[in-house]
């Protein structure tokens, strides 16, 4: 496998990859079928504007996210598109069984070669009851990851040793080639394997800004030569957005922050417009969780929003900034993105 199906090249005045990280978000007045033709069309709208990849979450048993089945959108959006890498950020292995993942990824693989990118996370993306039937069993230990990525693994090259359970067994369709696996993580357990299997890196800056440093000095430490890669390579997922001007990035990353202060409640539900989070009666401890939801958003004017990307990237050291916008309505992030690849000087 070739390392330049992972590294990413920079365009415009960017000195690193941007990427998107596309949860299909579902708005208040909006439904699913409206979300996904607003990823389409955004998938199409990154391609034109030098965005190198564009990732799908797995999440279950939330009503503003329509992306609960990755391998499904993936295929659609790289139907939609020619050039642009889309993947998974990502498959949450536990939740399934690798030979069902090898499958789907081959299939993609072979339907779009060069194109698909194979990210793997191990915990759930939803709450465990809704885990527990997914997996069919309570039973599942997040700590088999490791046997998940190498059965996985030996799936997709048909590499099982002779005498393994499942030497004689063929993920179909499998070509001479695979998609690249990266490892996903919000802490340092997923960073020490990535390093330990030589494999790119994905970490989740967005929900986890306080691990960032930590786990990605962990995996570059950590990090083995592999036929993958011959040096770490990191991408960490950041939220932005950007607007016209600061007044209007904050109104319109507003309605994220009330999603996650809903979410921390248990009571998640579709992305509230800017108006519906401004007139929300919040406590004094709920403003306290909305500042420092705010802290870790990069959001501002483009010129904000690109001097808040570049302290970060030269802070952690990262090769690619992966950027996730969640705000009511597609023509928002739309906006944000473009005003964001506009200000690197992509487009």
């Amino acid at each position: 496998m070739s390392e330049d199906n992972i590294r990413g090249v920079p365009r415009g005045a960017a000195e690193a990859p941007l990427s998107i990280l596309e949860l299909a978000t579902v708005g208040e007045g909006s439904t699913p079928s409206e979300a996904l033709r607003d990823a389409t069309e955004l998938a199409r709208r990154a391609e034109e504007w030098g965005y190198h990849r564009i990732w799908v979450a797995e999440h279950h048993g939330m009503p503003g996210v329509a992306s609960s089945s990755p391998a499904v959108l993936i295929a659609h959006l790289a139907a939609a598109t020619s050039s642009i890498r889309i993947g998974s950020g990502g498959v949450m292995l536990p939740n399934h069984a690798p030979l069902v993942i090898a499958e789907q990824f081959g299939t993609l693989h072979a339907l779009h070669p060069g194109r698909i990118d194979l990210g793997l996370g191990r915990a759930p993306g939803t709450d465990m009851a809704t885990a527990n039937a997914l997996r069919r069993s309570a039973e599942v230990d997040p700590d088999e990851f490791p046997q998940q990525v190498a059965e996985l693994t030996g799936f997709l090259d048909g590499s099982f040793p002779p005498g393994h359970p499942y030497a004689k067994i063929q993920a179909v369709p499998r070509g001479d080639d695979r998609p690249p696996i990266w490892l996903l993580g919000s802490s340092g357990f997923s960073a020490r394997l990535a390093g330990l299997l030589g494999l790119p890196f994905a970490f989740a800056h967005h929900f986890s800004a306080g691990n960032t440093e930590p786990a990605l000095d962990l995996y570059r430490s950590s990090f083995r030569p592999s036929e993958v890669l011959d040096r770490p390579y990191a991408l960490i997922g950041v939220a932005a957005v950007a607007a016209d001007t600061d007044e209007e990035a904050l109104r319109q990353v507003m309605p994220g922050a009330l999603s996650w202060l809903r979410l921390r409640h248990g009571r998640p539900g579709r992305t509230p417009t800017p108006e519906e989070a401004q007139a929300y009666p919040y406590t004094p401890m709920e403003r306290e969780f909305v500042r420092d939801r705010l802290s870790t958003v990069v959001h501002g004017d483009p010129q904000t929003v690109r001097d808040g990307l570049e302290e970060l990237r030269k802070r952690t050291g990262a090769d690619e900034l992966m950027i996730t916008t969640q705000v009511h309505g597609g023509a928002a992030r739309l906006r944000s993105y473009e005003l964001i690849a506009r200000t690197y000087g992509m487009i």
